[in-house]
């Protein structure tokens, strides 16, 4: 009897996720025009005189974070050395390609081709955003674009903890260093490391220690099956919560400026097409398989944009440009990523499956090695 072909289902808001995204961002924008009174005050909440961290963003964006940090097994990375070279590409592509390349490209549009449009002093903004946005690879939601790729699971889990851990060191010295160079903006270091701790430090060792101690004390089954599902509809909601805000903030900026929006958006797409294919093809370049390549590809084309938010709007204040530049981000992240993991589905073909294992399911134009895997269960089908 023929193996059901492997058919990826995502649950409802995964499934009508750009949908969701659209509708925040209109409850998003009709609340920061009707009620710009309370929008306002939630807007001056912050940590300390003159920190620019907003109380309610980082309340949010801890609750979205730490349940998917409750998933990362940091143990996972001691296990790097078995299979290091797709985690080497992916890594290389985040750190040494991606920010600088980003940096590269928003200084072209921004400082040149869209100059006339946008004028000098938002162009500034603009680069300083596409780069804070381009220096945080995606966490979160890599591991909805890993599923839909039919990903390796535990290698998506040691590149997304790998990527968090080294987000901890690069992150500031990289968006201090690029921002500095391609525009006249400063940036005050301490407010970005107050940033980097508030949004990644806090909730990576909160997630970490939750995860050690309740395996620990009522074993890995129950902390898989029955602790972390309450906190999946957290998430959501807090992610719901945040994008809403995240548009309330910028309302005025939104409307305002919404030839900018379309601007902004061209070098990000850009650069998120850009890295997907440099990564998919080393990991081709390399032999890897396609469980390897798609979910590398995907970290690499994908923005951690809840971090690149708050620190855009810690660094600059919630009606910058730079703000303005990551929410685009937001924008098209959901739909772009539809579309990459798609790309990567439809290159399937041209990948080499090592063993059965990377093609638990092969059908016609699954792998290079369909031929093998066909000819193997004819072999057995006649024995039977």
């Amino acid at each position: 009897m023929a193996e059901a072909i492997d058919v990826r289902r995502l649950n409802v808001f995964e499934r009508n996720l750009t949908l969701w995204v659209v509708l925040c961002m209109g409850v998003g924008l009709a609340l920061g025009k009707l009620l710009p009174g309370l929008i306002g005050g939630l807007r001056r909440l912050e940590f300390g005189g003159g920190s620019r961290i907003n109380i309610p963003i980082a309340v949010l964006i801890w609750l979205m974070i730490y349940p998917m940090m409750l998933k990362v097994d940091f143990a996972s990375v001691l296990g790097v050395g078995k299979r290091p070279k797709g985690l080497i590409i992916t890594c290389l592509v985040n750190w040494l390609v991606k920010p600088f390349s980003m940096a590269l490209i928003g200084y072209v549009f921004f400082k040149h081709l869209f100059l006339p449009w946008i004028g000098a002093d938002l162009a500034e903004q603009y680069v300083a955003g596409v780069i804070i946005l381009a220096a945080a690879p995606c966490t979160a939601m890599v591991f909805v674009w890993s599923y839909l790729t039919r990903g390796d699971a535990a290698y998506t889990l040691v590149q997304v903890a790998v990527n968090d851990l080294l987000m901890l060191v690069l992150f500031a010295p990289i968006v201090t260093f690029l921002v500095t160079g391609a525009s006249s903006l400063a940036v005050p270091f301490n407010v970005l490391l107050a940033a980097v701790i508030c949004f990644i430090v806090i909730p990576l060792a909160a997630g970490a220690l939750t995860r050690r101690t309740l395996i620990r004390r009522r074993g890995a089954s129950w902390f898989e099956q029955s602790f972390l599902p309450r906190f999946h509809p957290l998430a959501v909601l807090a992610l719901l919560a945040t994008l809403v805000l995240i548009f309330a903030f910028q309302a005025d900026n939104i409307t305002r400026r919404w030839f900018h929006v379309l601007l902004i958006a061209v070098p990000i797409l850009i650069q998120v097409y850009f890295n997907a294919s440099l990564t998919h093809g080393l990991m081709k370049l390399f032999r890897l398989p396609h469980g390897v390549a798609a979910p590398g590809a995907l970290i690499g084309a994908s923005n951690f944009f809840e971090l690149a938010v708050a620190t855009a709007i810690a660094l600059y204040g919630p009606e910058s440009g730079a703000a303005l530049a990551t929410v685009v981000g937001v924008l098209v992240e959901v739909p772009v990523m539809l579309s990459v993991c798609a790309i990567c589905n439809r290159t399937r073909g041209l990948f080499d499956a090592a063993s059965a294992q990377d093609c638990p399911v092969p059908a016609p134009g699954c792998c290079a090695n369909w031929e093998r895997f066909s000819r193997a269960s004819f072999s057995l089908a006649g024995q039977g």
